[in-house]
């Protein structure tokens, strides 16, 4: 079991659960919330080929001054040095005034402001592709394809595992990592749909399609084998890693969105599904 964060229904301050506690030697941070101490076996973020990379920067977006204090405490441990704002407005104008990009944002999706779905919106619309991760108390499925489809590219809901909330932050920032790496430059095409994945540029029939971290991810394993079946735990596997969890549905939702950002009314539609396997590359008839 592990221990996990939640914030009371009342909205007032975050309530921790102590699952287990193994550690004698904790923090005092620690010991008022019966959490781990953050020196455990998960270890530093790595990157391609396990190397230690520079330490990442990330920005927390939490009215809950606490679980902001906390968050900054765990990652510092794993390599991430968090800054912290409480309402969506300070986070777009850090975001938009820093000198230097955040390569990570954990975003709350209640804020006092904004939510955490128009912030998101609002990131991808400038062009900003860093990953998102929504952390939220709702956990319906249709809370969970909103989030997604505003462009975050993942959704953990309260109560969650600090465990899996650290593996999710890993994953992504691999990914970040291994494209920055520039170890495998690639010219991928398919019909009118280009991607070179050193510059990470999209471009379809002419026009820059702008995709999130997790799109572009996909679309790429598609246009490595075009016109031949992708199964979905093929593409679950290459795009969320081991960190997916059984939650397939995150691949449907995807699809979707990917979707909606390269098939237009007038050109013909790319990706078909193949019922109870997989994906396809293939073009299929025009899009009305």
């Amino acid at each position: 079991m592990a221990n996990t964060f939640n914030k009371s229904a009342q909205g007032g301050s975050p309530i921790f659960s102590q699952i287990f506690l193994r550690k004698s030697n904790q923090s005092p941070f620690n010991l008022k919330f019966g959490l781990e101490s953050p020196t455990s076996t998960l270890g530093k973020i790595s990157v391609v080929n396990g190397s230690v990379t520079k330490r990442s920067r990330g920005l927390i977006v939490d009215d809950d001054s606490e679980l902001r204090r906390f968050l900054i405490s765990e990652l510092a441990v794993e390599g991430v040095d968090l800054e912290e704002a409480d309402c969506g407005q300070s986070a777009l104008t850090m975001i938009r005034e820093s000198p230097m990009p955040f390569e990570l944002v954990l975003l709350d999706w209640s804020l006092p402001d904004f939510s955490g779905v128009e912030i998101c919106r609002r990131l991808r619309s400038s062009g900003l592709t860093m990953p998102v991760l929504m952390l939220t108390g709702r956990d319906d499925v249709r809370d969970r394809v909103e989030a997604l489809d505003s462009g975050a590219d993942d959704f953990i809901s309260k109560p969650f595992s600090i465990e899996e909330l650290l593996a999710r932050i890993r994953a992504s920032l691999r990914r970040i990592s291994f494209h920055l790496n520039g170890s495998e430059v690639e010219q991928l095409s398919f019909a009118d749909l280009t991607m070179n994945t050193a510059t990470r540029e999209v471009i379809r029939n002419g026009t820059q399609v702008p995709l999130t971290v997790r799109e572009y991810d996909l679309l790429r394993c598609l246009l490595r084998n075009p016109n031949r079946v992708n199964e979905r735990e093929t593409l679950l596997k290459s795009v969320w890693g081991d960190n997916h969890f059984g939650d397939d549905n995150l691949l449907d939702v995807y699809i979707r969105y990917l979707r909606k950002k390269i098939e237009w009314p007038g050109l013909p539609t790319l990706i078909q599904t193949v019922r109870g396997v997989g994906f396809m590359l293939k073009e299929g008839a025009l899009k009305g």
